[in-house]
Order: C-alpha cells, then sequence, then structure tokens
C-alpha cells in the first residue's frame, strides 16, 4: 500500500493511500538478476480493481510456470506490470526497459506541473511553487470545488501569467454535465487555456463525438480510453470520436503494447497525445518515463507523480524543475525490492 504525504483530492474524492502490486520474473538457476515490474491498479478507475484481482495475479503465476499464456485484455494494470518485469528481466535486471538519449542522460523529458485540487488558497499557492519551480505548462485539477471559484482561480493566473509565458491545461475526470459543460468551455476558451481532459463522464461516446465537433477549446480524451481491449476497437473509437489530445496512462490503456496501439490510431485521426502516470510508485514510473522517452515528442509530459508516497522506491529518476531525468550511472539498490514479502 502507497501511503500519500498529504491528502490527494481528485474528483473521486480524498486519497490517502493507494494499492499496488510489485512483480518480479527471474532464472531459479540465478535468482539474484532478476525483472521488476509494478501493477498499478487504480480502485475506483481501474476495471479490474475488484475482489477477484490477487486471483488473477495467482493465475498468471500458476500460467508463466507451466508456459501456458495469460489473457489479460481486461486486466491492463497486470498487461502493464508483467511487461515491464520481462523488458527488465530481458535487459539484465537493471530497471532499464528502454533504451534512448533519456536512459543514456542526454535528454530530460519536459513534463507539466499538477495542480491537485484543493480550496482556492491552496490551489493558488500550489501553482504559484509550480511556477517558481520553473514549470511552463501547469495541468489543474478541477471539479472539486464551485466552478465560479475555479473560473476565477484561472483568470487570476492567466492575467498574472500569458499564455506565452505558461500553457495551461485542466483535467476535469468527467466532472461536467452536458447541461452545463458548453459555457464552461467557452470560458475556458477565453482564457487561452490549452485542452481539457475528459470534461464529461465515460461512456458517452455520442456526446462526446459531438463537443470534439463543436467545443471552441481543444478536448483530451483520458478515462474514456479505459477499458477498450483491442486494437480494431481502440482504432474505431477514436475515429469516431475524433479527439483533438489523448492522454495515454499505460497501466489504464493495456500497458506499453496497448498505447502503442493508441498512438497509432490518434495518429491516423490526427489527435496529439501525451503520456501521463496513473499514480505508481517509482518502480512503474521510472518505467513509464523511460516509455516516454523513448518516443518521439516534445510536448510535456504528466510524469511528475513521484514524490506524492511516503513509502517509494528509490530509483535513478530526478525531478528538477519541469525536466525529468534519468541518471544512468547511479547505483540502485536491490535489498529495498529483495527485503520484501514475495509471494511465489
Amino acid at each position: 500500500m502507497l501511503h500519500f504525504k498529504q491528502p490527494a483530492g481528485t474528483s473521486r474524492g480524498i486519497m490517502t493511500e493507494k494499492p499496488t502490486y510489485l512483480l518480479k520474473v527471474w532464472d531459479e538457476r540465478n535468482p539474484e538478476i532478476f525483472g521488476l515490474g509494478e501493477a498499478a491498479v487504480f480502485p475506483g478507475l481501474s476495471p479490474e480493481a475488484d475482489h477477484r484481482y490477487e486471483y488473477k495475479l495467482i493465475e498468471l503465476l500458476a500460467n508463466i510456470a507451466i508456459g501456458r499464456p495469460t489473457d489479460l485484455s481486461r486486466h491492463s494494470s497486470i498487461q502493464f506490470g508483467i511487461e515491464q518485469a520481462l523488458r527488465d528481466f530481458a535487459s539484465g535486471g537493471r530497471r532499464r526497459y528502454f533504451d534512448s538519449p533519456f536512459t543514456q542522460g542526454e535528454r530530460p523529458i519536459i513534463i507539466n506541473g499538477l495542480v491537485w485540487m484543493g480550496n482556492y488558497e491552496e490551489m493558488h499557492r500550489r501553482l504559484d511553487e509550480k511556477v517558481d519551480a520553473g514549470f511552463k505548462c501547469v495541468k489543474l485539477k478541477i471539479g472539486a470545488i464551485d466552478w465560479r471559484e475555479e473560473l476565477k482561480l484561472i483568470s487570476d493566473i492567466r492575467r498574472r501569467y500569458d499564455a506565452d509565458r505558461l500553457t495551461i491545461r485542466v483535467d476535469a475526470n468527467g466532472g461536467f454535465s452536458m447541461d452545463h459543460v458548453m459555457p464552461v468551455l467557452k470560458q475556458l476558451a477565453d482564457l487561452q487555456v490549452h485542452s481539457i481532459e475528459q470534461p464529461i463522464p465515460a461512456g458517452n461516446p455520442d456526446l462526446m463525438k459531438f463537443l470534439c465537433e463543436v467545443s471552441p477549446l481543444p478536448i483530451a480524451l483520458d478515462e474514456e480510453l479505459i477499458g477498450v481491449p483491442t486494437r480494431e476497437e481502440r482504432m474505431q473509437l477514436l475515429d469516431y470520436i475524433r479527439p483533438q489530445y489523448i492522454i495515454l496512462k499505460p497501466a489504464l490503456c493495456g500497458g506499453f503494447s496497448g498505447a502503442d496501439e493508441w498512438i497509432e490510431a490518434a495518429d491516423a485521426v490526427g489527435a496529439g497525445w501525451w503520456i501521463t502516470s496513473a499514480l505508481e510508485s517509482n518502480v512503474g514510473l521510472n518505467a513509464i518515463a523511460q516509455y516516454a522517452g523513448s518516443l518521439a515528442t516534445t510536448m510535456p509530459q504528466g510524469l511528475g507523480t513521484g514524490a506524492l508516497f511516503t513509502n517509494n522506491f528509490e530509483l535513478p529518476i530526478r525531478l528538477q524543475g519541469e525536466e525529468l531525468t534519468f541518471l544512468p550511472d547511479a547505483e540502485i539498490d536491490d535489498a529495498q525490492f529483495t527485503s520484501l514479502d514475495w509471494k511465489a
């Protein structure tokens, strides 16, 4: 269980802890070398997050032992975890998942600064801290307090920082209804907001298609991508809705292989995309950062969640201002993993 340093406000309530599972792959003849992955399940968001989740993990372990495949099409977080573990094992258990200028320490990843939900004063203070730290792109979680207060906050931000200095993204997590969303989109567009993630609840493709056609503000799909298991369905969904952007959380959209298919589908309809994390520990965040670093994109990514937990793991990723870097020569203390109570 990951424990937040301070309660994290989302449109689904306040979070103080989050479960996660680590997967370990090794050769019994040389157990000191092992691949590591994180099955980052997200209760309330991951469709597979129920009482049967651990049974699926047991099924996966049993099938690996006998060389039988496991259907993970409905278990995105486990797909994400096992892909990490296998990639890591194949590279010698060095926590290297993708080779790129990022993992060679030559090119950082630019990320957006995440401003968590809170009251007006809290969000104002958190935004100023991000700007002072050097962020030129911020993402505001909206939908937790009265919209008039949130609009006043964004208006104040834009008066202080023009669009050339600060890019503002907002994430509604499906927090608006169709009855109220159109004025919101117009007001945000007037304030030169970059985009809005998931303005209405997922599962309404006809309404989302309509919004993407008429909105004065670019719309990014997020939760809409969860639980779409096949390449064909992913292609069909984006071809139908035609969003301006999609947000890719590998733990929720089919692992790295699923993210690759979503990018292919987005490219086919001319949609932009960026990668973001889903409250993983540094194990999963390290792997996602390496994946993002292997892709040819300069758009700010959403990977600024590594310092949220009191009981995180130490891995060679560092955030300084808006730059996330990988330290290729850093030693990784595997004792932090070998000392865990593993279930075989």
